[in-house]
């Protein structure tokens, strides 16, 4: 049984109770077609996929099968953070290889201490054998007035969570077959900022973007969506100790939230209330151009993380 819904025999459907009951309450209304959602009066619905593929965004000798199963739903609800949104629901598509078949629990596990963080529901999905371990996650969430990358203007100031570097710095040693130290936590365990963006965007936030791509990266995605030019203090870039600044700046999978703002935020009331730095680094100077540079040297366009390449 699966929420209220029976399934039939087979193997699919037998790895789907099995996971089901691993979930528990996490998970709800399973075994229907579709899942049933209801957005609180005023909200607007807000959904966004995520994929996470074994040898492009992890390698499996760097991580334990719960941890890429967190990973890989928490870079999903990353993206609700982004958008000021609170998640009501995740859909899980897992194509799950033979040689990964006694790790579905484990992978379940991490799936469910991910929808634990985000304090919402498995509410469907779908499994599928394959070549390689892939996991495909579907994040719904609801929001009064969500942020986008669109509403910077000229004078607003540049925030930026949390301390960056540690997962480009984990990746750089675990690639070199190094251990990981200090950075490794940073990168096997992310956390998803959805409580923190929400306050951001009750004080005033204009725009917003999870830093998955690099704090470079994701800041021109803002440049280009709000047709502004943004210049950054890298001085004021907060890292980990022992990271280099062009890591700090460079590196994806931080999911850390940069937002701007037309007012100055109260960072030590945001460190006071999560425990987490509010760093401002920089501002938007300019509507004539689309831009960001960095004390006055342009960023290249090869700045940060691609998807395409290895």
């Amino acid at each position: 049984m699966t929420g209220d819904v029976p399934l039939g025999p087979g193997a699919e459907f037998d790895a789907i109770r099995r996971l089901a009951d691993r979930w528990g309450p996490r998970a709800s209304g399973l075994g229907d077609d579709a899942a049933i959602l209801r957005v609180p009066r005023g909200d607007t619905l807000v959904a966004s996929i995520d994929t996470a593929v074994e040898g492009r965004h992890f390698e499996r000798a760097w991580l334990s099968p719960r941890e890429i199963g967190y990973r890989s739903v928490v870079a999903a609800l990353s993206d609700l953070a982004a958008m000021a949104a609170r998640p009501i629901g995740v859909l899980v598509a897992l194509t799950l290889p033979d040689a990964w078949r006694d790790e579905l629990l484990d992978l379940g596990d991490g799936i469910g201490d991910a929808v634990d963080a985000g304090r919402t529901h498995v509410i469907g999905g779908n499994m599928s054998g394959g070549g390689e371990l892939s996991i495909t996650t579907t994040v719904l969430g609801a929001a009064f007035a969500p942020l986008t990358r669109s509403g910077a203007r000229p004078n607003d100031r540049v925030y930026v969570t949390g301390e960056l570097g540690g997962p480009a710095e984990a990746v750089r040693r675990l690639s070199l077959g190094q251990s990981a130290g200090p950075f490794r936590h940073r990168f096997a365990h992310p956390v998803p900022r959805l409580d923190e963006a929400r306050w951001l965007a009750e004080r005033g936030a204009s725009a917003g973007i999870d830093v998955s791509d690099g704090l470079l990266a994701d800041l021109r995605h803002v440049s280009a969506a709000s047709g502004v030019a943004i210049d950054v203090d890298d001085r004021s870039v907060p890292r980990m100790s022992g990271v280099d600044l062009s890591v700090a700046m460079r590196g994806g999978d931080e999911y850390e939230m940069v937002v701007t703002s037309p007012r100055d935020i109260d960072r030590a009331g945001f460190e006071r209330r999560f425990g987490v730095r509010l760093s401002e680094i920089g501002r938007v100077v300019d509507a004539s151009r689309a831009e960001v540079t960095v004390r006055g040297a342009r960023v290249a366009d090869d700045a940060g993380y691609d998807h395409f390449s290895r």
